[in-house]
């Protein structure tokens, strides 16, 4: 995921991402300022308008439903006013969303208040896809530009996908509450309402995204010198060569929610996803605070607001609730789930399973051909949606995440009887599997 310190800076175009001559971002030439007050605007009259409406069961056919409302700068009968220009928002399968919002306990008016009542936070370092991020204040929720084929695939995707959710809603796949349209000049800036896997409020210390691939998967000069660089496998294999240590239960709730994740994926032939990892270190930061001396200077210590979502945490997402036999204050795991590095160091990971709007395309087909032509072809990220799950799993279960013996890992700093600060987890067991 990007970050969100400081302000996108000028550089060149990436696909439909800019940056005009005042340095503010456009996407299809239109400015980030004017997206997003669009977006507010639109998604404040069409959640507002459904919400008068009687609640019903959905239908098939709501999923390919499409509302549309014009909203021109000097105002309607049923549009405000507003200094942006004209622009005509679409709304898809808004029944459809409206129950998977409420499948994960968003209510209507929780979901306005969080998109339209603050201003949206634009991301910096939003990567190499050319897509815009916006991320609401209260660390809720995600927007995301999408392309116009990433949205149609998720259109289509919708009624297996959600009945999936339906009946498996602890899961690290993305959570899609809504998707949208902004018409303006000419472009369709079509948008998705996603989970937010990083919470902004958590200093991340180390961002991985990983796919299980070796291919060009390390971050180049130039992500490395950025403040919050993002790193890629073979980074992760050098900087965690001991992997990240759980407890008993946790692994093996973490292996049970990838490996249903990813038998969900392949049955929709999906493929080309990452796994977003955060990492927390507490012991660093705990050093940091010590070092600046003053105790309101940590991220460990700034509150997180409670999240709306159910089954929203990372710990929640895999059914984990026995994790360190129930010894941390949730306090202090800030719905992180707790882990060791292999210097005993302790640990919050942040997780989910991010860019899944990628079917196996004939492009893709295409592009795996050449790449494994000069390439070891089970090396290459890009592969058909069977090999690419079982590859990322396999890469997920046994070199990023170990199993560890049960036992006591405490801070230094700590009494050894005060196990609030402590993770229990000490030792690591050669893996003979994944499960």
């Amino acid at each position: 995921m990007p970050s969100s310190s400081g302000q996108p800076g000028q550089g060149k175009k990436i696909g439909h991402r800019g940056v005009d001559a005042s340095g503010e971002t456009t996407y299809k030439k239109t400015t980030s300022s004017a997206l997003k007050g669009a977006i507010q605007l639109g998604i404040g009259y069409t959640v507002g308008n459904l919400s008068s409406k009687p609640e019903r069961d959905v239908l098939m056919q709501d999923f390919y439903v499409v509302e549309s409302i014009f909203f021109p700068s000097e105002g309607s009968n049923l549009t405000p006013a507003h200094h942006f220009p004209d622009f005509r928002f679409k709304t898809y399968a808004p029944v459809a969303f409206r129950y998977f919002r409420e499948l994960f306990g968003i209510r209507p008016d929780d979901y306005l208040y969080s998109l339209c009542n603050e201003p949206l936070i634009e991301l910096s370092n939003p990567g190499a896809s050319g897509s815009v991020f916006y991320l609401t204040k209260d660390d809720e929720f995600i927007i995301k530009t999408v392309m116009h084929k990433e949205a149609e695939f998720l259109q289509k995707l919708l009624p297996g996908y959600y009945m999936n959710l339906n009946q498996n809603p602890r899961t690290l796949l993305p959570k899609f509450f809504g998707l949208y349209c902004v018409q303006s000049g000419g472009k369709n800036i079509r948008v998705v309402v996603m989970n937010n896997v990083l919470p902004r409020v958590v200093r991340m210390h180390l961002k991985y995204d990983l796919k299980g691939s070796t291919y060009k998967r390390r971050a180049s000069k130039k992500e490395r010198e950025k403040a919050r660089p993002t790193f890629k496998d073979l980074d992760f294999m050098q900087d965690m060569p001991d992997g990240l240590m759980l407890d008993q239960d946790t692994y093996n709730a973490m292996v049970k929610t990838l490996q249903r994740d990813c038998l969900v994926l392949e049955s929709f032939k999906i493929m080309d996803y990452s796994l977003l990892l955060g990492v927390h270190n507490m012991d660093q930061a705990e050093r940091e605070r010590q070092l600046e001396g003053s105790q309101g200077g940590s991220d460990e210590k700034r509150p997180v607001a409670q999240q709306k979502a159910l089954y929203s945490t990372a710990m929640e997402s895999i059914q984990g609730g026995a994790a360190c036999g129930g010894s941390i204050d949730t306090d202090d795991t800030m719905g992180g789930i707790p882990a060791v590095n292999g210097k005993g160091e302790r640990l919050l990971l942040y997780i989910g399973i991010i860019d899944i709007l990628q079917s196996y395309r004939l492009i893709k087909k295409l592009e795996h051909t050449w790449k494994a032509l000069v390439h070891d072809g089970d090396t290459v990220s890009v592969h058909r949606p069977g090999f690419y799950a079982d590859r990322f799993f396999k890469f997920m279960s046994s070199t990023v995440f170990k199993k560890s013996s049960f036992g006591a890992v405490c801070g230094k700093s700590h009494k050894k009887t005060d196990f609030s600060h402590c993770f229990f987890f000490p030792t690591v067991k050669p893996l003979r599997g994944a499960a």
